[in-house]
């Protein structure tokens, strides 16, 4: 008994000094960059980051991809509300955003297919160096209208038997499909997502159907019409489910159609499963302090962004090698 009463008042004994310990740590804790840091607003992230902020340093701007839009919209709120920067970001498509990076308007794109060697080429021209970082991963996602009850699964050769235009109505597609017309919808030209399904799918052959610039517009466009069939960004469909559709989809080198799901994407099982990037000019991230903090807080919150606009998030180990590429980071 006297035993147990003794081990009680030491456990109380410790509490009381651990709390006046914590409640000690707090009081210095608020006076310091470090901790206005870590009491970030509620929507914002709290990886720590090592860099500084200068107010003297040009603003940050980025353009690029629709489809890398929502992660890096999400960062550049979080950022702003950690850090009281904001951040310039447009979304006009992966071309905009290779534009931009040469004209010297922005100091990072968003892309959501590799860079083309004519976009080297004019980078090497305008005398820019540039690093190229992986953020997430997407899965192109191929929709329907829910009205549409015969398409459950479409192959590389269907697709592209759509998106050249040989086939006009459902039933050129498959016997068993219904004499209907197919009205297909895609992003416009300035868009990875375009240069993706292009390459991937239509052999560089081209697209053709409505193509949009706006890829919201596109998914409207195929809620609306019960015959459509549309193509764009994971997070499109995501935000979208009750509405669309999905697809799955058969390789070429496969006889099993793969639906388009966390899972899929995020093992390239989901055969239109691709990258996500940021090119960054190298020249901005040794001499604007502020946008070396911007990187490295955007790839440190890469994962969870990704996850939270329903990307798929890179591996711990694939982070680890995003981030060494970035210049003087302390570790």
């Amino acid at each position: 008994m006297k035993k147990n009463l003794f081990l009680t008042a030491l456990l109380m004994s410790l509490m009381f000094i651990l709390a006046a310990c914590s409640d000690s740590g707090s009081e210095e804790d608020t006076g310091s960059e470090e901790g206005s840091t870590e009491e970030s607003s509620e929507g914002g992230s709290s990886a720590d980051v090592t860099g500084n902020i200068n107010e003297d340093d040009e603003q940050i701007a980025g353009e690029g991809s629709s489809t890398v839009f929502p992660i890096l919209n999400l960062l550049v709120e979080d950022f702003n509300a950690d850090h009281g920067v904001a951040v310039e970001l447009g979304g006009n498509g992966t071309g905009s955003g290779f534009s931009a990076l040469i004209e010297g308007t922005a100091q990072f794109a968003n892309a959501s297919r590799g860079i083309k060697q004519e976009e080297i080429d004019a980078l090497e021209d305008a005398g820019i160096e540039w690093t190229e970082f992986l953020v997430a991963t997407d899965g192109l996602t191929v929709a329907v209208n829910p009205a549409n009850d015969f398409v459950e699964d479409l192959t590389f050769d269907e697709l592209n038997m759509i998106y050249s235009g040989e086939a006009e109505n459902w039933s050129d597609v498959r016997e068993d499909f219904p004499e209907e017309p197919i009205t297909a919808y895609g992003p416009d030209q300035s868009h990875g997502t375009h240069d993706f399904f292009n390459e991937e799918v239509m052999d560089e052959e081209g697209v053709e159907g409505q193509l949009i610039q706006d890829t919201n517009q596109v998914v409207s466009s195929v809620v609306g019409d019960q015959n459509a069939i549309g193509f764009f960004g994971y997070s499109f469909y995501q935000e979208n489910q009750d509405s669309l559709k999905p697809v799955s989809i058969t390789s070429p080198d496969s006889d099993e159609a793969v639906e388009p799901t966390f899972e899929n994407v995020m093992d390239f099982s989901y055969p239109l499963s691709r990258p996500l990037y940021l090119y960054v000019d190298n020249a901005a991230l040794e001499e604007n302090e502020t946008f070396h903090t911007f990187m490295e807080f955007t790839l440190k919150n890469a994962q969870s962004a990704a996850e939270e606009v329903g990307y798929v998030p890179l591996e711990d180990e694939a982070l680890e090698e995003e981030l060494s590429k970035l210049p003087n980071l302390e570790q």
